[in-house]
């Protein structure tokens, strides 16, 4: 691989970032639906689950040339840069492209949610193609996979909720559980809990406490990192608990899993539906035409990443 491919394959793992950090502040939309529809699902997965504190054990070490050369092999063994430029694409769409979906879903529902649903719509059709569901037990997966996700995003099972730090632990696990897995919102989660404005609001905190601390004053900060560390805390517990469970699955039986992962998104579709019927007063071919623009350019979408994408080796 030359420089410039180098280059564009990171970029492109970058702005992969960007498109599940985006999707997982939506809720409704997953950060694993995306990371399936893009192709790096599985490679997300082994990644995760090659973490090792054994790294560590480099530290000793890393003042000689041998001892950062060391970590530096099994860093890129375990494809830690991946997992950096994929999570510095989340969290920068979580901290400015986020505020934009938000405004998208809060303003103009209708359109963004039947966006949402051809982009899943269409991905589930297309990864349909590379699985055989033709047994009795994938098609009991795919059963299974619809189910919990029609079930999960039921929208009457939104509600409001107090803020504790051990809530905020088990929400931080449970969401990010979810957002790992297509098909299921941690977004929408969090918004079941009663979590979600508090939680979506911490960015914000984060922010103007660091503003206040260049003014001196250094309790907005503590107050806002506080719920911030309990959070990402149990975040990082759900995300690796999840991601070996995965991993296990995929590699003892691979097409079932992923006949579930993909049927996970079929199910979810009933939120974007939800949504878009909800907000739809009257059939016209005004209306008409927001809704089905938008779902049209979520398929294309799906069709031009998977063509653009498809020879770039990372």
């Amino acid at each position: 691989m030359n420089r410039a491919s180098g280059v564009r394959a990171w970029l492109v793992v970058y702005l992969k970032g960007v498109c599940m950090g985006s999707a997982d502040t939506v809720p409704g939309v997953s950060g694993g639906t995306i990371a399936v529809i893009l192709g790096i699902y599985e490679r997300l997965i082994a990644a995760l689950t090659a973490l090792d504190p054994a790294f560590l054990r480099h530290l000793r070490t890393i003042r000689t040339a041998d001892g950062r050369a060391a970590l530096a092999a099994d860093l890129v063994h375990a494809d830690v840069p991946f997992l950096l430029a994929l999570g510095a694409g989340a969290l920068s769409a979580a901290a400015t492209v986020a505020t934009a979906m938000n405004v998208a879903v809060t303003q103009y529902p209708a359109p963004t949610y039947a966006f949402f649903f051809g982009l899943i719509g269409a991905s589930a059709i297309v990864l349909y193609r590379y699985v055989e569901i033709g047994t009795p037990g994938r098609i009991i997966a795919a059963a299974i996979g619809f189910l919990l996700a029609f079930s999960i995003t039921d929208p009457s099972l939104a509600s409001t909720g107090t803020t504790t730090l051990p809530i905020l632990f088990v929400a931080g696990a449970i969401a990010i559980s979810a957002m790992i897995l297509p098909g299921i919102s941690g977004a929408f989660l969090l918004l079941i809990m009663g979590q979600y404005e508090y939680v979506s609001g911490i960015p914000r905190r984060v922010f103007a406490g660091l503003l206040d601390a260049f003014g001196g004053n250094m309790n907005p900060l503590v107050d806002s990192l506080v719920p911030f560390v309990v959070f990402a805390s149990g975040a990082v517990v759900g995300l690796f608990s999840v991601a070996y469970a995965v991993r296990a699955a995929l590699n003892s039986y691979r097409e079932a899993t992923f006949v579930f992962l993909v049927s996970l998104m079929i199910g979810a579709l009933r939120l974007p539906i939800h949504e878009v019927s909800a907000n739809v007063a009257t059939v016209s071919p005004a209306t008409v035409a927001v809704v089905v623009i938008p779902a049209v350019v979520g398929v294309v979408a799906v069709l031009a990443l998977d063509y653009y994408t498809e020879d770039l080796e990372y």
